[in-house]
């Protein structure tokens, strides 16, 4: 693969940024048809697919903010010489071809598009049927930007195929592959993860935890617990479970209060059976899938625990690996908890919310990886690189 320089990059994406500015009303417009035909039975994928004159905004900031960055490629990790005489540099390199897979989310198209591209790769993006006019507009964007600077349209290409097209492409893909980050529901990672025939970085599902220890200050608690609930519904770092300490003091009623406050947000509240004994106008929790469901609803979980061994124990049995918080003022509870829960982020005194590349300093993100390898957390520009091996020789042989 063609190795860009920095300057053209940048130009491309300077382009994007004009042509995007421009032409809003028509992206605009195209994303109308998709909100017109979408049933807005699934208000948190209904969110997911609006894209109107902030989105738009937020489309050109996230473009800006990754050409602000230094590019990731070519930069020297390690560089020495052994006493042979032999030099062996490691540095950073683009993966190739990415190929991402997401649902709703036109955003997705620019800030999947241009970090892969930053980080001198490919990508190929299959979004969802349900964006399809938005995606389309804004991959002719794409297009525009790449042709202004002298750059094949094969830099980046949405995936005009089905479901099932799909499917097969990523049993036999008829051109090489290097990467794939599935974006979606269970069903979906798990046939990527069974089918595909290169590295795939998981993107999973939230399903994300709160602990309010004995310690916490209950104040705080609730001013988090209903952030991290209500801010942003759809997003995959907003709070599913709520944890209670029953050794809390007043216990009975802070979740009588806790309940008060949820319920005039308009949260939906289901408990655990120890919790019913106190809220007892509640739905009690049906079965073990419930725990390890994702809600992207107003609807919450409160359950009562016994300490932090019990916390941890059923956070890393139920949650998705994404965000886990602790509310107490034990520096070493909180300490342990976040040592010892296995997420991608965790938080002491903080809302979920904060998963975030933007959030947390990335910049522009790909996905929330909750995989080990290579990178768990947001996937920023950064992280869209692998390494290589460059060793400088002067007939050097083994022997």
């Amino acid at each position: 693969m063609e190795l860009l320089n920095s300057d053209k990059k940048n130009k491309v994406l300077q382009s994007m940024i004009n042509i995007i500015d421009a032409k809003r009303s028509e992206i605009i417009a195209e994303n109308k048809k998709d909100l017109d035909a979408f049933k807005r039975d699934d208000q948190a994928l209904y969110d997911r697919l609006v894209v109107n004159e902030a989105k738009v905004d937020d489309m050109i900031q996230a473009i800006k903010e990754v050409k602000a960055q230094e590019d990731p490629v070519g930069k020297t990790i390690s560089d020495r010489t052994l006493e042979s005489g032999l030099n062996i540099q490691n540095k950073t390199a683009p993966f190739g071809t990415i190929m991402i897979i997401y649902e709703s989310r036109p955003d997705v198209t620019i800030e999947a598009a241009v970090l892969a591209f930053k980080a001198n790769n490919k990508i190929l993006l299959k979004g969802g049927k349900e964006a399809y006019h938005s995606n389309v507009v804004l991959e002719k964007c794409w297009h525009e930007a790449l042709a202004e600077n002298d750059l094949d349209k094969t830099w980046i290409r949405l995936m005009h195929i089905n479901r099932e097209e799909t499917q097969e492409f990523l049993r036999n893909p008829t051109e090489p592959l290097d990467l794939i980050v599935p974006r979606g529901g269970e069903r979906l990672i798990q046939f990527v993860k069974e089918h595909a025939k290169c590295a795939v970085l998981i993107s999973g599902r939230g399903n994300n935890f709160l602990y309010v220890s004995k310690t916490a200050d209950w104040a705080k608690s609730i001013s988090v617990i209903l952030n991290a609930k209500t801010e942003k519904i759809s997003g995959c770092n907003a709070l599913d479970k709520v944890l209670i300490d029953k050794n809390i003091p007043n216990y009975e009623a802070k979740v009588k209060e806790l309940a008060s406050v949820l319920e005039n947000a308009n949260v939906e509240i289901i408990v655990d059976k120890d919790i019913k004994s106190v809220l007892s106008d509640k739905e009690e929790v049906a079965g073990k899938e419930v725990w390890h469901e994702e809600f992207l609803a107003l609807k919450i979980l409160l359950a009562e625990v016994d300490g932090l061994d019990q916390v941890i124990e059923m956070i890393n049995e139920y949650s998705g690996g994404h965000s886990a918080s602790i509310m107490t003022s034990n520096k070493a509870e909180a300490e342990k908890f976040m040592e010892q829960v296995d997420s991608a982020a965790v938080y002491h005194n903080a809302s979920t919310r904060f998963t975030d590349g933007g959030q947390m300093g990335v910049g522009a993100e790909l996905a929330i990886s909750t995989d080990k390898l290579h990178h768990r957390g947001p996937l920023g520009l950064k992280q869209l690189v692998t390494n290589k091996y460059y060793v400088f020789g002067d007939g050097h042989v083994r022997v």
